[in-house]
């Protein structure tokens, strides 16, 4: 029997559920782009896109996904035979070392695996290698979409002070913005780089790069970047048209307007506590599953480097698999595939999945997804244990009376 007719759930880490506020906010007729309302709605998004970050300095914003985001970093980071030190702990990390590299860039790759942040000695010990200080930037993901690895920023800034290595840190939060916490400028970061599709629930087509004034000046004279790609033009821009490179994409502008409005009223710290409490309930279904079947386990043992917007697991060959193509067919509920975790042509692929908790979620849409899953384990037969009632211990906990 399908009961999968109704409203879809998609939980896959992006593009996350979309609010209807933000989608309403989209179905409107196109506004004149050389003056009036459209402008004045963009001057109020600068402030609003720097507080999501955490920074008082500088945004720009690009038409395209996250990986646009990561070329146009790239392109004003950098010049043809510039040095990056790319700190990877998942599939995110080492592609944008290969984005950088077909740019031109010199790629010195620490690779910490699938399960692991970054291990600071490790990272240590290759700056101190860099006698010349040749290494221009270190790129690093903040919480790696496929592996769900969250990296301590401000730990890896500390040793970058403590080697007295002038690299400059750019990170990658496009999984983490909005919802885990990050903070820029108290963390000592000079580059951020974001999209719109996920914690900010916009639907993909938005690449934001935030740049410190040091990473400004430092990069003054990058080769790589073009006219389409310079920050200083689309942050500082005098008219119009230059924050775009062209025209504006202006329904994207209003849903983001939207979808800032939304954060700004739950509260950003609010924002990250219901990450917190909603992630801890995923990670309490998996425990429970797990104590039923040994083959079903989350990627990321320790839950201090687990991002707060998804979580990656496994379940066995081929079972990851099955289940996700039963709670999508029979019940409605698409789960995240195993991205990275092995190739599509192993068998091995198919004991991999993730499921997402970012952006525009809540309790009921949580446990709605979890008990599907449990639902699923049950009609495929997976060994297991109760998973849902662990979840509901979480967030009945949390929510309180």
């Amino acid at each position: 029997m399908n009961l999968a007719n109704g409203r879809p759930y998609l939980a896959i880490p992006g593009p996350s559920t979309m609010p209807d506020r933000v989608l309403n906010a989209m179905h409107r007729a196109a506004p004149n782009i050389y003056e009036g309302e459209l402008h004045a709605m963009v001057e109020g998004l600068w402030p609003d896109l720097r507080a999501v970050a955490g920074t008082s300095d500088h945004v720009a914003v690009y038409l395209g996904n996250g990986h646009s985001a990561w070329e146009a970093a790239n392109a004003n980071l950098f010049s043809r035979g510039d040095r990056a030190l790319v700190l990877a702990c998942g599939r995110f990390g080492i592609g944008w070392s290969e984005w950088a590299a077909a740019m031109g860039v010199q790629i010195d790759l620490l690779d910490f695996g699938k399960a692991s942040p970054v291990d600071l000695d490790r990272f240590a010990d290759a700056l101190r290698a860099d006698h010349g200080h040749q290494i221009k930037a270190v790129l690093v993901t903040h919480v790696d979409t496929a592996s769900s690895i969250r990296n301590n920023i401000p730990a890896l800034r500390a040793v970058l002070d403590t080697v007295g290595h002038p690299a400059l840190l750019a990170v990658d939060c496009v999984a983490s913005l909005a919802c885990d916490e990050y903070r820029m400028d108290d963390w000592g970061v000079d580059v951020t780089v974001g999209a719109s599709q996920k914690g900010l629930m916009t639907p993909p087509g938005l690449g934001i790069v935030w740049f410190s004034e040091r990473a400004r000046l430092r990069c003054a004279g990058s080769d790589l970047r073009t006219p389409g790609t310079d920050w200083t033009l689309r942050a500082l821009g005098t008219e119009f048209w230059q924050h775009w490179a062209g025209t504006a994409p202006t329904h994207h502008l209003f849903g983001l307007r939207e979808a800032l409005t939304m954060i700004g009223e739950e509260g950003l710290e609010n924002v990250w506590a219901r990450h917190e409490v909603l992630a801890s309930a995923v990670w309490a279904a998996f425990d429970g599953w797990g104590a039923g079947n040994p083959a079903i386990a989350l990627n990321v043992s320790d839950p201090v480097y687990r991002g707060r917007s998804v979580t990656a697991a496994r379940f066995g060959a081929p079972h990851a698999t099955h289940l996700r193509q039963w709670t999508e067919h029979r019940a409605g509920v698409t789960l995240g595939i195993g991205l990275g975790m092995a190739a599509p042509t192993e068998p091995a692929y198919h004991g991999f999945l993730r499921v997402a908790h970012m952006g525009h979620v809540n309790a009921h849409m949580t446990l709605g997804a979890l008990a599907v899953m449990q639902a699923g384990l049950v009609a495929l037969k997976i060994p297991h244990g109760d998973g849902i009632s662990a979840a509901v211990r979480v967030l009945g906990q949390a929510a309180g009376v």
